[in-house]
C-alpha cells in the first residue's frame, strides 16, 4: 500500500525527504523490521520504542511514525503523531482492509467470566450452523482451526492478522475477550464491534492500574469507543454495571438475576449436574454450576439474541454446552469418593465465588481442601485477600505456589499468609511445591471431600524463573486422586 493512501484521512507532520513510498508491513518490535516496513515507535510500559528507531533503520525501515524525533536520519521519513498507539490501530484498519467490518465482532469484557462467555458464544453460533472466530486467553479458533493464545487480547497487529484469516475462512461472527490492559495499551484501537458485554468488576491488575478507579474506567473506555450502531449489554447486579454505559453511544441493554433488567433470568435449580434456570419465560437446563455461570449463560443469551438468533434454537443449543477447559472443571473417583475441581479463579472474588458454589453443594459434612496461589510479578495487594477467602470458605487449606515467574516463590507465600485469620492457623499448610500440595490434599481427602485447586485453570505450564515448565493441574489432580 502506498504510504499517503495508508495516511490518508489522519492527523500527522513529516519530517525528511518527501515520498511516497510503499509499504509492506507495520511493526512496532525492531526486530522483525525487513525492508519496505513502516516502524512505529510506541512508548510501552517496560520500554520506550523511540529507543529502537536507530535499529529499525538498520533493519531496512525507511519509514518511521513516532511521537518525537531525536537525532534525524538523511532520507528517512518520520512521521510525527501525538499518540503512536491509537495511531497504529488507525493504520493497521486500513492497511488490512478493514477486517473488523467485515463481520460481527463482539467483545467480552471483565474481572471474571470473559472466557466462558466469549468461548460459550463461539461454541453457541459454531452449533447454530455459522463459522465463527475466537480470540480468547485458553486460545484462538478459526472455525474449527485452533490457533495457540499469548495473551488475552493480542496487540493490533495480530488482531487485525486474525481477523483477516476469519474473513479468508468466512467467518460471520466472532467473539473476542478485551482486557483492560488492551484498552489502555489501545490494542483495540481501530477496530469496529458490533457489540460489547461486561460481566462484572472485582479487585485484580492494581499492580498495573494502580488504583481501582483506574481500573474501572480502563473497563468503561471499551464501552466509551462503542459506536452508536453497536450494543452495550451490561450485568446490572454489578454495581458498576451501569456507569459502564454512561458515556456510550452505543445501544444500551442490561441483565440481571436478581434486578429488573431487559434480559433477566432466575436459577431454579443448582447442583454438580448443571443449572436449571427460568429464562425469558422458558425453563431450560445447562451443563454449567454455580451462580456465576448463571451470568455467564444469561449474557451468552442476550448477545445471541442481540445479534438476532432465534429464542428456541438459541436455548436449544444452550442446553448442550460446555464449560471452557479449566472452569469448574469437575473429577470425580468413584472407587475413592473423592472429587476434584480445577479452575481459572485467580481473584478473591473468583474464588469466593468457586467455593460458595461448591460450599451450596455439600450435602453433609464433606470437607472442602482447597490448594491455592498467587501469580508473581502481579497485583500483591489481592495476596491476602486470596489466602483469607479460602480460609472462610474451607476445611483445610494448602498455599501453594502459582506462577511465581521472576519472584521468589516463599515470598509470594508470606505475602499470603498475612491474610490468614488466627481461627484458620491450624487447618492452614504451606507447600512450596504445587505438585506436592495437591498431593498432600489427596491424601488429606476422605471419601465425599472436594478439592479445588484453584489459580490456573486450563494452562499447562508452570513459570519459574521466568522460564514456562510443562504442569497441568488437571493431570496432577487426576493421577494424585488415582
Amino acid at each position: 500500500m502506498k504510504l499517503n493512501e495508508l495516511l490518508q484521512g489522519t492527523n500527522y507532520q513529516t519530517t525528511g525527504p518527501n515520498t511516497n513510498p510503499v509499504i509492506k508491513s507495520l511493526q512496532f518490535d525492531s526486530r522483525k523490521v525487513t525492508e519496505g516496513t513502516l516502524f512505529v515507535a510506541i512508548k510501552g510500559i517496560e520500554t520506550d520504542g523511540h529507543l529502537f528507531i536507530d535499529k529499525a533503520i538498520e533493519q531496512g525501515a525507511r519509514v518511521v511514525l513516532c511521537e518525537e524525533i531525536k537525532n534525524a536520519k538523511e532520507n528517512i521519513l518520520y512521521i510525527r503523531v501525538t499518540d503512536t498507539a491509537a495511531m497504529l490501530g488507525s493504520l493497521a484498519n486500513t492497511f488490512y482492509g478493514a477486517p473488523s467490518q467485515q463481520l460481527k465482532l463482539v467483545g467480552i469484557t471483565g474481572t471474571n467470566g470473559k472466557t466462558t462467555t466469549a468461548t460459550l458464544l463461539y461454541d453457541l453460533f459454531s452449533q447454530l450452523g455459522y463459522v465463527v472466530g475466537l480470540i480468547s486467553t485458553v486460545e484462538n479458533k478459526i472455525g474449527q482451526e485452533v490457533i495457540p493464545s499469548t495473551y488475552t487480547t493480542p496487540d493490533v497487529i495480530k488482531l487485525n492478522e486474525l481477523l483477516v484469516q476469519m474473513n479468508h475462512a468466512g467467518c460471520e461472527y466472532a467473539f473476542m475477550e478485551v482486557s483492560s490492559h488492551a484498552v489502555d495499551q489501545k490494542r483495540i484501537a481501530g477496530i469496529h464491534f458490533e457489540g460489547g458485554v461486561f460481566s462484572n468488576i472485582t479487585h485484580d491488575h492494581l499492580d498495573y492500574h494502580k488504583t481501582f478507579k483506574n481500573y474501572i474506567y480502563a473497563k468503561k473506555g471499551f464501552f466509551d469507543a462503542l459506536p452508536k450502531t453497536a450494543f452495550a449489554l451490561t450485568n446490572l447486579d454489578d454495581k458498576r454495571g451501569a456507569v459502564m454505559l454512561q458515556n456510550t453511544a452505543a445501544k444500551k441493554v442490561t441483565y440481571a438475576l436478581r434486578q429488573m433488567a431487559d434480559y433477566k433470568s432466575k436459577v431454579i435449580e443448582n447442583n454438580l449436574s448443571g443449572l436449571m434456570m427460568q429464562l425469558d419465560g422458558e425453563e431450560f437446563f445447562a451443563r454449567l454450576v454455580g451462580g456465576f455461570n448463571a451470568y455467564n449463560l444469561l449474557a451468552v443469551y442476550a448477545t445471541a439474541r442481540l445479534l438476532g438468533a432465534d429464542k428456541l434454537e438459541v436455548l436449544a443449543v444452550m442446553s448442550n454446552l460446555k464449560a471452557p477447559e479449566g472452569r469448574f472443571d469437575y473429577i470425580e473417583n468413584t472407587t475413592s469418593g473423592i472429587s476434584g475441581i480445577i479452575d481459572y479463579a485467580h481473584t478473591p472474588d473468583a474464588l469466593e465465588k468457586v467455593l460458595q458454589t461448591i460450599d451450596k453443594l455439600r450435602t453433609g459434612n464433606e470437607k472442602i481442601i482447597t490448594v491455592v496461589g498467587c501469580g508473581g510479578d502481579r497485583d500483591k495487594t489481592k495476596r491476602p485477600l486470596m489466602a483469607k477467602v479460602a480460609c472462610d470458605y474451607s476445611q483445610q487449606i494448602i498455599l501453594t505456589s502459582d506462577n511465581p515467574r521472576t519472584e521468589e516463590p516463599a515470598a509470594i507465600l508470606l505475602d499470603m499468609e498475612e491474610g490468614i485469620p488466627p481461627y484458620a492457623g491450624q487447618r492452614t499448610l504451606v507447600i512450596t511445591d504445587r505438585k506436592q500440595a495437591i498431593r498432600t490434599a489427596c491424601r488429606l481427602a476422605q471419601k465425599g471431600d472436594i478439592i479445588l485447586v484453584a489459580g490456573k485453570g486450563h494452562e499447562k505450564y508452570q513459570e519459574i524463573k521466568g522460564v514456562k515448565q510443562p504442569f497441568d493441574d488437571k493431570e496432577v489432580l487426576r493421577n494424585a486422586m488415582n
